[in-house]
């Protein structure tokens, strides 16, 4: 019979010490309730023990993030953001957290996320564009974090750090920007490709100009030069002329007898009476009719001296 009962005992015993025992690790805060009413909160870390009828509520301690849903902002210019943020906080009043969300974390980062939303939309509401994105961010966000932890004592939670990870317009408001955008380097490039063009043209009319007076420049001398040269051989010829004008006829002659003779192929249909031949004739002064001569004179160089005696012989 003692063994039946100590059978039936051990069983509930074992159960009874498992529910009368917990233990709290360095990373756990714990409330002890008895009908959800809190009877206990202050347990350090290690084994403790409690009434089987007590329950035992574990929280993690540790730093946690909420990663909050990007929220679209107005600012003082009346322009949208779409600002996406996070959050570093923690649990530091146990008991308060436990009666404001009742112990459940999710409502807790509900409310959370939107007290850093209020402070959000306040603090870019005063700002413009251009200091929310470059100059005042780093203040922003102390200002947001010292306001915030004001009111999420009566949570019971201590905000750590709020970071905005990206500023951006809306899409709707982004593609609008970027076509003006486009449009207002499209419209600085064809300035400056005007004005290049405009450079061009003046600096090529330039280069013209210069190159026109250049050649003309180099036109000029050169006539001049020309004109001296010319005025150099007309003198040297009237010297010569003067100095024996019968030898400069002479010379004349024969240049322009060596120019009118110098293809064999050519025909020359001239009166034989002209002055062309006068030096022929004066060599052979012959006197009979100059004809003879003439015919003479068109025979070619190697037959020139037998057609010659032949003549003479007829003669």
């Amino acid at each position: 019979m003692n063994k039946v009962v100590a059978l039936v005992l051990m069983p509930i015993l074992l159960i009874v010490g498992y529910l009368s025992v917990f233990t709290v690790q360095e990373t756990e805060l714990v409330l002890m309730l008895r009908f959800k009413k809190i009877i206990g909160a202050d347990f350090g870390p290690g084994l403790h023990f409690k009434s089987p009828i007590h329950n035992v509520m574990t929280f993690d301690k540790r730093i946690q993030t909420l990663d909050a849903p990007p929220e679209r902002f107005l600012t003082s210019e009346k322009k949208n953001l779409m600002v996406d943020s996070f959050i570093k906080w923690r649990i530091t009043d146990v008991s308060t957290f436990y009666k404001a969300v009742g112990g459940n974390a999710q409502r807790a980062k509900l409310r959370l996320g939107e007290i850093i939303a209020d402070g959000l939309r306040s603090e870019f509401g005063k700002r413009t564009i251009a200091e929310v994105v470059s100059g005042d961010r780093a203040e922003i966000m102390d200002i947001i974090t010292k306001n915030a932890n004001k009111d999420v004592q009566l949570l019971g939670i201590e905000i750590v750090d709020v970071r905005i990870k990206q500023i951006e317009l809306p899409k709707e408001v982004s593609s609008s920007v970027y076509r003006r955008m486009e449009a207002e380097r499209e419209r600085v490039a064809k300035k400056w490709r005007s004005q290049g063009e405009a450079d061009a043209v003046r600096i090529r009319a330039g280069a013209d100009r210069e190159s026109i007076e250049e050649i003309a420049k180099a036109e000029r001398d050169a006539e001049q030069i020309r004109g001296e040269g010319d005025a150099m051989a007309a003198d040297t010829y009237a010297r010569a002329y003067n100095q024996n004008p019968e030898f400069y006829a002479l010379y004349r002659s024969l240049n322009a007898y060596k120019r009118t003779f110098s293809n064999r192929g050519d025909i020359l249909l001239i009166q034989p009476n002209s002055d062309f031949f006068k030096y022929f004739k004066q060599l052979n002064a012959p006197t009979s009719s100059p004809a003879p001569l003439i015919q003479r004179e068109k025979t070619p160089p190697e037959e020139k001296g037998g057609g010659t005696n032949q003549e003479e012989k007829s003669g």
